[in-house]
């Protein structure tokens, strides 16, 4: 695609932080994201991915810095501390971007065209009958035209994924954002979420933010990638950096960067590396402290991809940023 840099961002998260109970989950995060490009985040457990996504949309509020989306700064719209915000502009906000949640998050008591069509009418003053016609269009670009009746405990896993996405677009959103599309699906219905999202990005022009574990969907579907550590922004590149990156020799790998040695096995899901060096430390100060070495490194572990089902290699398990 066009460089779409020169444009103004819609996102822009600078010197950004959360705290947690005195802990640091986000530490100066960095961000832009430009209009039309698919931004993939990526990282292991624990390493903060999701809780940025939730401080860009507004679920909580940066402790430290500041979040520009539509050229807004969304902290005091927030709220923090003893400051209420301001719900009335946050909602207007929140009309311009949709969002897939990992689970899909139907309402089990409502059809699919009713999940749909709910935003909708809780949101716009359009008549039933328009309604009714914007759902089946949403529907019909998702493929599930012909299950608009149907219950959510009717339909599998990836049809849920596919309804969610439908009903994220339902207000004809400027941004998507995206929570582990891919979690929980066969590799099959994986490529097939990661087609819909390339092929609504290049239909309808928007701005997609997709947080991810999984290679071989990253791969496929990102303009620009952004990889996040114990919650820190080691790097933000081009897809090209990173597959470059990924494919390199290991003797060209060893005279790199602790931190691209960092990526380089996360890409791959390499068993050796600075990640599993780190862990086996963390293990034994750990078993000096007695406690357990997840409450003193999160970091990933690994399953096949979709390329790895199929080859026996590996690629990053489904985790929770």
């Amino acid at each position: 695609m066009p460089d779409p840099r020169p444009k103004p961002p819609v996102i822009s998260c600078q010197q950004v932080a959360k705290i947690f109970d005195g802990r640091t989950v986000l530490e100066s995060i960095d961000l832009d994201v430009y209009p039309g490009e698919t931004m993939v985040i990526m990282g292991g457990s624990g390493s903060g991915k999701s809780t940025l996504l939730r401080v860009i949309i507004g679920s909580f509020a940066a402790d430290r810095g500041k979040v520009m989306l539509f050229g807004q700064d969304m902290t005091p719209l927030v709220g923090a501390g003893e400051s209420r915000g301001d719900e009335d502009k946050l909602a207007e906000i929140r009309k311009r971007f949709g969002i897939l949640f990992q689970s899909g998050a139907l309402f089990n008591s409502m059809t699919i065209a009713e999940n749909v069509a709910l935003p909708m009418r809780e949101h716009t003053d359009v008549s039933p009958e328009i309604i009714d016609i914007q759902v089946k269009i949403k529907l019909e670009l998702v493929g599930l035209r012909e299950h608009a009746n149907k219950y959510p405990s009717q339909i599998s896993g990836g049809m849920k994924k596919r309804a969610g996405l439908a009903r994220a677009l339902a207000l004809d959103p400027e941004i998507l954002f995206y929570d582990e599309p891919s979690a929980g699906l066969d590799p099959v219905t994986s490529a097939q979420i990661d087609r819909l999202i390339m092929d609504l990005s290049r239909q309808l022009g928007v701005t997609s933010v997709v947080v991810t574990h999984e290679m071989d969907s990253a791969f496929t579907i990102a303009d620009r990638m952004a990889m996040l550590d114990r919650g820190k922004m080691l790097k933000v590149e081009t897809r090209d950096w990173y597959d470059n990156l990924r494919k390199m020799a290991d003797a060209d790998s060893r005279s790199l960067p602790d931190s691209d040695r960092l990526i380089r096995q996360f890409l791959r899901g390499d068993a050796e590396g600075p990640i599993t060096e780190r862990r086996s430390e963390a293990a034994f100060e750990a078993d000096l402290l007695g406690v357990p070495v997840e409450q003193l490194l999160p970091t990933p572990s690994v399953e096949p991809s979709r390329a790895g089902a199929r080859s026996g290699m590996f690629a990053l398990r489904k985790s929770k940023g």
